[in-house]
């Protein structure tokens, strides 16, 4: 049984069990989150579309952050230079149910 979800404006497939990162999910480690923006469910063949009544119950196991990305900007001859740096906030979660 597998579902394709909507995280904060991304799709992601995901079955039971599985161990993800998303974008920045709101939450505490250990809290229980659940999604209902469910576009797609699978139950062995039985396909469910856009708001079928599936849930997607999820554990929050951490808040983590990204790799540092780095924008450089320079102009020759002429001494400009612009160096601007950040990391993205990720939620690593668990599938806990596709209920």
């Amino acid at each position: 049984m597998f579902a394709v979800i909507k995280i904060a404006g991304k799709q992601f497939k995901v079955e039971k069990d599985q161990t993800l990162y998303v974008p920045n999910v709101g939450g505490k480690t250990g809290d229980k989150v659940e999604f209902s923006d469910v576009i797609l469910a699978d139950d062995n063949g039985n396909l469910k579309f856009s708001n079928a009544g599936v849930k997607i119950k999820a554990e929050i196991l951490d808040q983590v952050k990204g790799d540092k990305v780095i924008a450089y900007k320079q102009k020759r001859r002429k001494g400009f230079r612009k160096k601007l740096g950040h990391r993205t906030h990720y939620t690593k979660i668990k599938i806990n149910e596709i209920a």
